[in-house]
């Protein structure tokens, strides 16, 4: 996604989740690289501000250290970068096979991996103690007075460099970091209490220190002005505020990329969007690698209820799945004045000899998309497929301005398309109206919602004598006689019968146009009230 490409990792530099395993090691190396290399350079950088002028005296700047000064410091600060340079790529190339091989990692590849990644921010400490260690055996070889001042210099310019280098290392590996933690191997990263220590470390307590060496050595030397200690303490000061401001900078910047996505992925959790792109890659191995993680489990909690809610309301329908949502739902139900649609096929059991079984499932789905589609639009609810029979409610569970309108529209729109969008199958469609209980039946380990009364044997009934003429719905009067004037004016009453199973008459209704189509192969329309053959 053009969206994440570039922050998968918190960071433009670290590139995409997506990027091929040899180009983001190779990415990972340049940046490695340049970043060592920058580090060393401004701990260079400190060292001469100091031993120049940052700690006057003893002076260093005289004509008998010309030869260290000149050629020693940088030959040793060359030798330095270039082996520290080339045992880091080593060290990282070994570790990192397994990535570059887009191996899943083992718990080995992942020992061996963080391993080298103190091994690298170890070789920082080395060197500078190295250097340390030459640079007092040169100073004092020429003066003893030199050693402290060029130890002291040294090993507060070398904790700066292994400080930062630890925190850049760590942001770096991300990607690495990120492939081990996803496939369930630890990664012992900094938590966020040692990063603020380093932070602290580098920004203050070193050039506190500093500050003290420059007072303590003014206090013992006679040769020291005030003008020396006012100018070392600037000096010192300026490098903290530099350093500090650039160490704290990196700090802020490794602990707000995971906040800043997760943040990201709340405002589109907000926005209703829980697919599998809003997962965030977890990289972090402090307690904000948790805070990603909890993320993801949460953003999976909320994909699987809307999977299973979804899940829910296709065999229940919307609206009683978001009736039951709003609490817990109980047996037994409520009287409701609701229209019925009864939709039964013709001839399932000739169909069902005439097309194998995959035929007659694919036919029976479109049959019951136009149903489900047709009633959904007119605000009903598609209660039950039994076999090759629908049922459909309007006005329950939620209550609709005109039910009786709605279910005879529904039952015209049902003929309609089934005429030509299902043309090699018919059905009698029965509409009726009255009241009826609706609500849960069942036990209270498993039940459903249904409604139940008149109205759903009539719609039955009437759906069995709709089948004379399937182009059209039939309906009862007193489903036509509740509908408003719009709808109610489109029918027509056709004849009265008794249906089966009742005492008293039933006038039917069907629409006033009648589509010119015939019934079926050698077969017409029946005169109303004429026996079914």
């Amino acid at each position: 996604m053009p969206g994440r490409f570039s922050r998968d990792y918190g960071s433009i530099l670290l590139g995409s989740a997506d990027a091929s395993p040899r180009r983001q090691r190779l990415r990972i190396q340049i940046l490695l690289t340049l970043s060592i290399v920058a580090v060393n350079v401004i701990g260079v950088v400190i060292a001469v501000a100091l031993g120049a002028v940052g700690i006057p005296k003893p002076d260093f700047l005289r004509r008998d250290l010309l030869l260290i000064n000149v050629v020693g410091i940088p030959v040793y600060a060359a030798c330095a970068l270039v082996v520290g340079v080339s045992i880091g790529t080593v060290l990282m190339l070994r570790a990192l096979k397994w990535s570059i091989d887009d191996q899943i990692p083992t718990r080995r590849d992942a020992q061996r991996t963080i391993r080298a990644r103190r091994q690298l921010v170890a070789l920082q400490f080395i060197l500078w103690l190295g250097a340390a260690i030459l640079f007092g055996f040169l100073y004092g070889a020429v003066d003893v007075e030199l050693v402290a001042k060029a130890v002291l210099i040294t090993v507060m310019s070398g904790l700066v460099v292994v400080a930062l280098s630890n925190v850049i290392v760590e942001i770096l590996l991300r990607p690495v970091a990120a492939k081990i933690l996803q496939a369930g191997m630890g990664w012992r990263g900094s938590s966020m209490r040692s990063r603020a220590v380093h932070a602290w470390m580098v920004g203050t307590g070193i050039p506190l220190v500093g500050i003290f060496m420059v007072v303590f050595f003014a206090a013992f030397s006679p040769d020291t002005s005030k003008m020396n200690v006012f100018v070392s303490v600037t000096v010192l000061s300026g490098i903290a505020v530099v350093v500090g401001l650039t160490t704290l900078v990196i700090v802020a910047l490794s602990v707000s990329a995971p906040i800043q996505g997760v943040r990201s992925g709340m405002a589109r959790v907000r926005r209703g969007e829980v697919d599998e792109d809003i997962d965030l890659v977890v990289y972090d191995a402090s307690e904000l690698g948790e805070l990603q993680l909890g993320f993801n489990n949460m953003v999976s909690g909320l994909r699987e209820q809307e999977r299973m809610r979804d899940i829910f309301s296709r065999h229940v329908g919307r609206d009683v799945a978001a009736a039951a949502m709003l609490g817990d739902p109980e047996l037994g139900g409520a009287e409701r004045l609701a229209a019925v649609v009864f939709v039964d096929v013709i001839g399932s059991t000739e169909l069902a000899t005439r097309r194998s079984p995959a035929e007659v499932v694919d036919l029976l789905n479109q049959f019951f998309a136009v149903i489900v589609e047709a009633t959904e639009k007119n605000q009903g609810l598609v209660n039950k497929f039994q076999g090759d029979a629908v049922l459909s409610i309007f006005g329950a569970p939620l209550g609709i301005d005109d039910p009786a309108g709605a279910a005879l529209r529904t039952g015209r729109e049902i003929a309609h398309r089934l005429l030509t969008e299902v043309p090699d199958l018919r059905a009698g469609i029965g509409v009726s109206y009255g009241p009826v209980v609706a609500g849960n039946v069942g036990a209270i380990q498993r039940f459903e919602y249904t409604v139940i009364g008149d109205p759903v044997n009539e719609g039955a009934r009437i759906s069995e004598i709709a089948k004379r003429d399937p182009r059209v719905p039939w309906a009862s009067r007193r489903a036509v006689e509740a509908a408003e004037q719009s709808e109610r004016t489109r029918w027509k009453p056709v004849e009265s019968m008794v249906l089966r199973g009742r005492s008293e008459e039933t006038e039917l209704y069907v629409p006033r146009v009648i589509p010119n189509v015939p019934l079926a192969r050698g077969r017409s329309p029946q005169t109303p009230g004429e026996p079914a053959p």
